[in-house]
């Protein structure tokens, strides 16, 4: 009996000092101590494929504007088939894309600005846009500068010169029309045009030579201060008009 009630008063010892013990861990945790800490290490180095395959950068698609091509001296809108060809397959709709033919091939720049003029206004209407990019050819692009001087900029965004004449050329002496006369070095038309900016403010322009161009002499006159250049070996001057590495740079320009 005796040893009964020592083995009871035993297990309500034990009873007890198991409650006091489970009370003290109550309060240490209620109380807020902190429990050991854990090292999950340092986030993952994610290397450059990685986080391109996490979040890809979409640029926006390039705004393609109805493309003007304007002809050189003597030449019309068939020479420009085959730049219009590579325009259409690089995206551009066929309806967004207009060559000027010119009443007189060899006439005066300033009858060429005012054909420019009507092609411009008619490009507008027919696509619906408020601008168009221009890219002349040869003796085209002192037309296409006359015109831009003359209340065209506000049509235009982007303007390239291919082998344009800016400063003349020698050929001029060998074209008794009003178009080569006009692109004799130091003629009274260049005098007046030069004496102007190269581009009108807001319209941006870039121009482009072959170092092989027999028809720009000299070869520098292709050139226009302040404009950026691209110079391409080895096309004709009338080969710029179908020559891979020069279209791409006109792309480039175009929808940069």
């Amino acid at each position: 009996m005796a040893g009964r009630i020592r083995e009871n008063r035993v297990t309500k010892t034990s009873r007890r000092a198991r409650a006091t013990v489970g009370l003290l861990i109550a309060l240490v945790l209620t109380a807020g101590i902190p429990g050991p800490q854990i090292d999950v290490g340092a986030p993952p180095d994610l290397g450059e494929a990685d986080l391109r395959e996490a979040a890809p950068v979409r640029l926006p698609a390039p705004v393609r504007l109805p493309v003007l091509l304007v002809p050189g001296w003597s030449d019309g809108a068939e020479e420009l088939e085959p730049l219009r060809n590579r325009f259409v397959h690089a995206g551009w709709d066929p309806a967004q894309v207009m060559a000027v033919g010119f009443v007189d091939p060899v006439g005066g720049n300033i009858g060429h600005a005012v054909e420019i003029a009507a092609a411009v206004d008619s490009l507008k209407r027919r696509t619906g846009s408020a601008k168009v990019d221009v890219v002349a050819h040869s003796m085209g692009g002192l037309a296409t500068r006359w015109y831009l001087q003359d209340g065209g900029a506000e049509s235009i965004r982007r303007v390239v010169f291919m082998a344009t004449p800016h400063s003349g050329t020698l050929l001029g002496w060998a074209t008794p029309s009003p178009g080569g006369r006009e692109m004799r070095p130091g003629s009274e038309f260049l005098l007046r045009l030069n004496a102007l900016r190269a581009v009108p403010v807001g319209v941006e322009g870039m121009t482009i030579r072959t170092s092989t161009d027999l028809h720009i002499v000299p070869n520098t006159s292709a050139l226009l201060e302040g404009l950026p250049n691209q110079e391409f070996c080895c096309p004709t001057h009338q080969g710029l008009l179908d020559d891979e590495a020069a279209f791409d740079a006109i792309l480039a320009f175009l929808e940069r």
